[in-house]
């Protein structure tokens, strides 16, 4: 009989290995906090977002998205654009979208790193194990925007693959539209 409570300790203790190796490799490569290189990933793939709706992507409050925002205005990493009425887009600066593809660079070594104590056969049997739980992960529509927040998201479609979250969220019986999201 499979003991449930060992895997998922397993896999709590993998994920925060791998987290602190991963925020450690992206805020370094960024020069910000782990919101901020979020925030950067987020907007090099979607510019132009509010400060509150790129809060919720990154998964902070609009008064801690502001702040955030802020900081990344004095190290020039995005700008802010007046749209109409008082809405700001935010965009990357060029620093910001060269910040953005070397953090996703630094994230992707510390992960295939992490793969490389497994074979290519356990490399795939674990694509599809994660592709499930990620897709069980999501629970409402606008999740896979705040679960793929540090994704390289071309990586997940690359050779007309689907990406399990963005196909999550389009299947989810609360979205109503068809996001492309991954």
């Amino acid at each position: 009989m499979h003991d449930e409570i060992r895997t998922a300790n397993l896999l709590g203790a993998a994920s925060l290995a791998l987290t602190d190796r991963l925020l450690a490799g992206v805020t370094a490569a960024a020069g910000t906090s782990s919101s901020g290189a979020a925030a950067l990933v987020v907007l090099s793939t979607d510019p132009g977002l509010s400060v509150t709706e790129l809060g919720r992507r990154v998964g902070l409050s609009q008064s801690a998205a502001a702040r955030m925002v802020d900081g990344l205005e004095k190290q020039g990493l995005i700008r802010r654009e007046s749209t109409w009425g008082r809405w700001v887009a935010i965009h990357p600066t060029d620093a910001g979208t060269r910040a953005a593809h070397s953090l996703l660079a630094s994230r992707g070594e510390a992960l295939t790193g992490a793969l490389r104590h497994l074979d290519e056969d356990e490399q795939a049997q674990l694509d599809a194990l994660l592709s499930k739980l990620l897709a069980g992960l999501h629970r409402q529509p606008g999740d896979a925007e705040r679960l793929c927040r540090l994704c390289d998201r071309g990586v997940c479609v690359r050779d007309n693959a689907t990406c399990p979250v963005g196909q999550a969220d389009r299947e989810h019986p609360r979205t109503g539209v068809d996001q492309d999201v991954g």
